[in-house]
C-alpha cells in the first residue's frame, strides 16, 4: 500500500497514454515551425500551457515550463534578485516552514547581502496574516508562502496574506508544489504574482512543472533568467520543449476531477493498526493528500507499506 503521494504520486492513466504517444509515435521541436512535425509539437505544447493557465484562472501567455517546482521556485526567488538590487529593494519575507527548494534559494539571497524573515507558524502549522503584514517593510521585495505544507499537509492562509498585502509593492510567490490541482480557488486570486507548480506531485511524470508569473496590469514580474541558451519560454527557461512532458495542466484536471471520489477500501492484508496515536495540525485546513499523525507504535502489514515521515532531518520516505 503506498501512502507517500506528497513525495512523488502515481502516473494518471490518461496522463500515460498522452506521454507514451509523444515519447513513441510523435516527432517534432516546438521551436520548428517550418513543418508539419514542428508545429504539430507545438500546438500540443501550447494547448498544455492553456491547461496549466485555466487551473489558476490566468492566461497561457504567462505560464512559462520547467523541470519541476524546485526550479520554478529557484526562477522565482533569484530571479527577482537583479530587480531588488536595482531598485534597494532587499529585504524578503518567507516562513520557517518552506522546502528547501525555497529556503536555499533565500539562503543564497542572503549571502548575497538580502534580508530575509522568516516566519514561524503557530501550533496548527499555519502562519497568521497578521505576521506576514507586520513583517512588511517599506524595502520588501518578495514575500514567499508556501500553498500546504509537505509534512504537515497545513495549508497557508493565502487569500487572507493576499488581502494583507493589499497595495504593497511586493511580489507574491507561492509554492503550490503541494496545493496546484487540489486547493483551487486561493490560486485564482490576482495578488498572487507567482505561483510553481510540480507534475509528480498531481499524478503526471517526473521533470516537469511550471512557474505562472502574473501581470500587474500589462506588467510581468521583473524575473530574469538564471540559466542562458536558447531564449526558450519567453527568454526565462532555455531548452527545447519536450510535449510529452508539458501535462501538468492535465493532471491538475484530472486531480479536482477525483477530489470527492470515496475513500477506497483497504484489504485486510495490507491493513495498518496504529497503537498509542493522535492526530495532530491544524483541525479542518488541511491538505486532502497530507495528514499528521503522532504514533507510538505501528503493527506492520504483511505487505510493502510505503509511507513518508518527519524526522529530525526532516521529510523521508519510508518502504
Amino acid at each position: 500500500m503506498y501512502l507517500d503521494c506528497n513525495a512523488t504520486a502515481p502516473i494518471e492513466p490518461a496522463v500515460r497514454e498522452t506521454v507514451t504517444l509523444w515519447l513513441a509515435d510523435e516527432l517534432g521541436n516546438a521551436g520548428s515551425r517550418t513543418h508539419e512535425y514542428g508545429l504539430r509539437a507545438n500546438r500540443a505544447v501550447q494547448e498544455a500551457r492553456r491547461q496549466v493557465a485555466a487551473v489558476v484562472d490566468a492566461d497561457a501567455n504567462e505560464v512559462i515550463f520547467t523541470s519541476g517546482a524546485t526550479e520554478s521556485n529557484n526562477i522565482a526567488i533569484l530571479g527577482l534578485a537583479a530587480y531588488g538590487e536595482e531598485s534597494g529593494r532587499r529585504h524578503i519575507v518567507s516562513t520557517a516552514i518552506e522546502h528547501k527548494a525555497a529556503l536555499e534559494p533565500l539562503e543564497a539571497l542572503e549571502a548575497r547581502g538580502f534580508s530575509v524573515t522568516l516566519l514561524r507558524p503557530d501550533e496548527t502549522g499555519a502562519v497568521s496574516a497578521e505576521s506576514v503584514k507586520d513583517a512588511l517593510r517599506p524595502d520588501t521585495l518578495l514575500v514567499s508562502v508556501m500553498h500546504a505544507n509537505n509534512e504537515t499537509g497545513a495549508i497557508q492562509p493565502l487569500s487572507e496574506i493576499a488581502n494583507a498585502l493589499g497595495d504593497h509593492d511586493a511580489y507574491f510567490h507561492v509554492d503550490a508544489a503541494q496545493g496546484y490541482g487540489k486547493d483551487l480557488v486561493p490560486l485564482r486570486n490576482k495578488r498572487i504574482d507567482l505561483i510553481s507548480v510540480s507534475g509528480h506531485k498531481i499524478y503526471g511524470p517526473l521533470g516537469i512543472g511550471a512557474l505562472v508569473l502574473r501581470r500587474r496590469g500589462f506588467k510581468r514580474p521583473p524575473v530574469k533568467a538564471i540559466m542562458f541558451g536558447g531564449g526558450q519560454e519567453r527568454g526565462l527557461r532555455p531548452g527545447t520543449a519536450r510535449p510529452a512532458d508539458c501535462r501538468p495542466g492535465r493532471c491538475g484536471r484530472h486531480g479536482t476531477q477525483g477530489q470527492k471520489s470515496p475513500p477506497a477500501k483497504v484489504p485486510r492484508d495490507q491493513a495498518v493498526c496504529l497503537r498509542r496515536a493522535r492526530t495532530s495540525g491544524h483541525p479542518y485546513s488541511c491538505s486532502p493528500g497530507a495528514h499528521t499523525i503522532e504514533c507510538h507504535e505501528l503493527l506492520r502489514p504483511r505487505r510493502r507499506l510505503g509511507s513518508g515521515y518527519g524526522g529530525p532531518q526532516g521529510y523521508r520516505s519510508r518502504f
